[in-house]
């Protein structure tokens, strides 16, 4: 690769400029660590584990019950579930049938994920066994392409005793009852065959997954990735990622056979979690600690601390929301986090004094990165140590990654080092399209000097020293905890209320969470409504994250000549109450 501004300074020293091998199948993270480390622990989920052995086993499986299902290479299977050890089961079987995984938020409500299912045209789905989710997921399904389902009950990798004193006790979760139709997870693993099926993967062009997201705006697309996409990024994470792994040594990437325990805080639907904690965790042949509800314990979070105390988390990526969960945590001085070695920050700002802090309580490294989901997502990364890491920056661009900054107005013209414009980035990591959106895809892409660039909706430049500065956004796109929002996605669901005559949707910053959502909603002629009628609409129909935590009404909502509402003046007026 050609040397960029980048390479010039502070270039983390023994990181190549480019690396290779990356051409091969998602799966074989999974086969060539249970060729390896076959009794190694890869899960662990309430002190029950699972070898990297009985992964793979479950997963070629779950690939030949899929296949007797009639599924074929190229059909989508979705995922509704938390961070059960489970997943990397079902994921990695997916995959192994030649299927597309659709990876999909278990707490969406109905509405959202028949969306999902409709537009990926799913014909298998995974869900967990409880009293909400199954029942949702069945919802969902009416009017889809859905022919299989299969119900996961909790109870499967819990230790024995739990597992008895929980059915004894009624304490472990499930629907109260169930479609004679579906199927139960434990009887499919053991009625399937365990050899791998044959199927033929082009890395290049196959798809692995399709994740859904707004882009740059509008309602949620499904963002196409290959296997390459993930091979690469997950092995490029691996090469960057340099620290001492004891108190006066040599900086080394991450060490390999059972090291190190990642920490499963992440929703692993997300591809920031799959591909920094679940892949990464297997590329690795390490731990995973499976956390399915980051918030669980009293007070929330405790149950997290106590996990890192337990097992001995070293390796953690989260959004700022975690940290800040972690510093300000009131029991923080009676647990034991120093095994904490390398932590990845990212998908929104990270406030510099509450890294500070972090640090100070750990021990760790806390290093800021920046991604997208349409590319799998890491695509630039602070070095991972203190003496080159730049706060305030989100690093350079990764090994076989190029970014430009381009014009905001056509994205054709390539701008000069520190002016702002949009960040454009090609490399291996970045998707093959969005799913079935040929004018979408187009809208998103350009070439220059004949290579192909996404355009990332973000606004931003290069320091002096080739450090990456994101500085704002170019579209409406809502940071709410490390989570996107996209205000039409909300706007959408609002629409569905039959009070409400128009909706806008726009970010307000909150000092905690980054940004809230706010709903400016202008009501039918004739009708009333209350605040707590729209937040109770809101908490049936979308998940938390997304749901407006404001909401005014108003007469008339500001549009345009052509009558397109103006979200950007109504964010500048919030702007401007906050600047008094």
């Amino acid at each position: 690769m050609q040397e960029k501004l980048w390479h010039q300074h502070n270039w983390p020293e023994g990181v190549a400029h480019e690396i290779s091998d990356f051409e091969k199948p998602v799966t074989t993270f999974i086969d060539e660590a249970a060729r390896k480390w076959p009794q190694n622990t890869y899960t662990i989920f309430q002190g029950a584990t699972r070898s990297f052995a009985q992964v793979k086993e479950t997963a070629d499986r779950i690939a030949n019950f899929l296949i007797s299902r009639g599924i074929k290479k190229g059909d989508r299977v979705a995922i509704f579930l938390p961070n059960l050890p489970h997943y990397p089961a079902i994921f990695f079987g997916i995959l192994k049938a030649g299927a597309v995984c659709v990876t999909c938020n278990p707490l969406y409500k109905a509405m959202e994920l028949n969306y999902q299912l409709k537009d990926a045209g799913a014909k298998a789905v995974f869900v967990m066994d409880h009293p909400q989710f199954y029942p949702m997921a069945q919802k969902a399904a009416e009017g889809t392409d859905i022919e299989t389902v299969v119900v996961c009950s909790v109870k499967s990798y819990l230790p024995g005793l739990k597992a008895f004193l929980g059915g004894l006790l009624g304490k472990i979760p499930a629907a109260d009852k169930h479609d004679p139709g579906h199927f139960f997870f434990d009887e499919i693993v053991v009625s399937a065959k365990s050899e791998p099926p044959a199927v033929e993967i082009n890395p290049l062009e196959d798809l692995a997954l399709v994740i859904y997201t707004g882009g740059t705006t509008g309602v949620p697309k499904g963002a196409a990735l290959t296997h390459s996409n993930f091979v690469f990024d997950v092995k490029v994470v691996q090469e960057w990622v340099r620290y001492p792994h004891e108190e006066g040594g040599s900086p080394e990437t991450v060490r390999l056979g059972g090291f190190h325990t990642y920490l499963g805080v992440l929703p692993w639907y997300h591809s920031f979690g799959m591909t920094l904690c679940m892949l990464w965790s297997c590329h690795t042949g390490s731990r995973l600690i499976c956390i399915p509800d980051p918030r669980a314990g009293k007070p929330p979070f405790t149950d997290t601390l106590k996990a890192v105390q337990k097992y001995q988390a070293t390796v953690v990526a989260g959004v700022p929301t975690i940290y800040v969960a972690f510093t300000n945590h009131p029991l923080l001085n009676q647990f034991d986090l120093t095994s904490m070695q390398a932590c990845g920050s990212g998908g929104a700002p990270l406030p510099v004094e509450m890294a500070r802090q972090f640090e100070a309580a750990t021990g760790a490294v806390l290093f800021e990165g920046y991604g997208l989901s349409e590319t799998s997502p890491v695509i630039s990364l602070n070095p991972t140590n203190v003496e080159q890491r730049k706060f305030g920056s989100v690093g350079f661009p990764m090994p076989n990654t190029d970014i430009k900054i381009l014009d905001s107005d056509t994205g054709q013209t390539e701008l000069s080092q520190g002016e702002d414009g949009e960040i454009a980035v090609s490399g291996p990591q970045v998707m093959k399209e969005y799913w079935q959106r040929p004018e979408e895809t187009a809208e998103v892409f350009r070439q220059v000097a004949g290579q192909r660039f996404f355009l990332t909706g973000d606004i931003g430049h290069f320091d002096e020293q080739g450090y990456l500065i994101i500085t704002d956004r170019k579209k409406d796109l809502i940071l709410v905890g490390g989570f996107n929002v996209y205000p039409r996605d909300v706007e959408e669901i609002l629409y569905n209320h039959p009070k409400v005559e128009m909706a806008a949707v726009v970010g307000v910053p909150h000092e905690k969470s980054g940004e809230v959502v706010k709903a400016f909603i202008q009501i039918k002629a004739g009708e009333q409504v209350s605040q707590q009628e729209i937040f109770d609409f809101c908490k049936e129909n979308m998940v938390g994250y997304k749901r407006p935590k404001l909401v005014e009404f108003r007469d008339s909502l500001p549009q345009s000549a052509i009558g397109k509402v103006l979200r950007r003046e109504l964010r500048d007026e919030e702007r401007a109450k906050q600047d008094k």
